[in-house]
């Protein structure tokens, strides 16, 4: 197979269901060689299966492609780094790391446990983290050492990070960190060769079905707006060359639609030029709101 990621090498953590498998499905029919990463857990994190892994793998070589399974838990320091290993063992190089890997355990807020908000913010956050930093340091590595990267790291979002969910106020504020990390990196990198990007998808994955049952239904005709594979091809495209002068954005995309977010920037401000008064804030903050964009209203309000 060949196409605009031909000679790549691309992690896809997460790669055994859903997006994931969309995405390392994609990666590979353009021609990238693709590490699957699974721990083939359900839903809530709990239970391990090496199949999901293996079946994406089996079916990216019947395609003609190239691709290897890898266990490996991305939230834990040495998972990320033997993930990485497994890239540069198997194919003597790493080009593109797509962090998918994430579950649910949706909760009002107020009813959240602690082990609750550990385990969702340690999968989705930390694991977005240890990958791509061992990913990182290696090709800042090979950088300082002369050679001339082309290197991605593609995140993934959600509209619950950037507008927030009911129900999912973890989640909601592990991909709103994981949003703000994609900018953070985007800079810190970019002298190195290296862009940083995320996606905030809307598809439908064992996630989504159980959360909005209605708009997730696949369709009796037509096209299948919430299919996931929609989504792999802006993810394929910004691992593949083209997409080198892109870096710190986040990509909205569902269906057939593609839009850049606006996240927070500075807004209307008043400066009194001195210290003020609490008794003063009041009608302060009541003017600068009548010159404020209203926020999109949180999903599920």
């Amino acid at each position: 197979m060949s196409g605009i990621c031909d000679g790549r090498v691309a992690i896809v953590t997460g790669a055994g269901r859903g997006l994931g498998r969309a995405h390392a499905l994609e990666l590979a029919r353009q021609g990238a060689r693709v590490v699957v990463n699974d721990l083939g857990a359900e839903l809530d994190g709990s239970g391990r299966s090496s199949g999901p892994a293996g079946e994406v793998v089996e079916a990216i070589r019947a395609l003609g492609g190239e691709a290897v399974p890898n266990g490996d838990d991305v939230a834990d320091w040495e998972g990320g780094a033997r993930l990485v290993e497994t890239a540069l063992d198997a194919f003597g190089r790493l080009d593109v790391v797509v962090n998918n890997a994430g579950f649910l355990r949706d909760r009002m807020f107020v009813s959240t446990s602690e082990e609750e908000w550990d385990a969702v913010i340690r999968v989705h956050l930390k694991g977005h983290f240890c990958t791509a930093r061992h990913a990182g340091a290696h090709w800042r590595d090979r950088a300082k050492a002369g050679e001339q990267l082309d290197a991605r790291i593609i995140n993934t979002s959600s509209g619950a990070g950037l507008q927030g969910s009911m129900a999912q106020a973890t989640y909601s504020a592990a991909k709103a960190g994981i949003a703000a990390l994609t900018l953070v990196q985007a800079a810190e990198l970019r002298r190195y060769g290296i862009t940083a990007n995320a996606i905030a998808p809307a598809a439908r994955t064992r996630m989504t079905e159980k959360v909005f049952t209605d708009m997730m239904a696949t369709p009796d005709e037509g096209f299948d707006a919430m299919a996931p594979e929609n989504v792999a091809p802006l993810v394929a495209w910004l691992a593949s060359a083209e997409a080198r002068a892109v870096t710190g954005q986040v990509f909205e995309v569902s269906g057939g639609k593609i839009g850049v977010a606006d996240g927070w920037r500075t807004g209307p401000e008043v400066d009194k030029g001195a210290r003020w008064d609490p008794a003063e804030i009041g009608a302060a903050v009541r003017e600068l709101l009548t010159r404020a964009v209203p926020p999109q209203k949180v999903y599920g309000t």
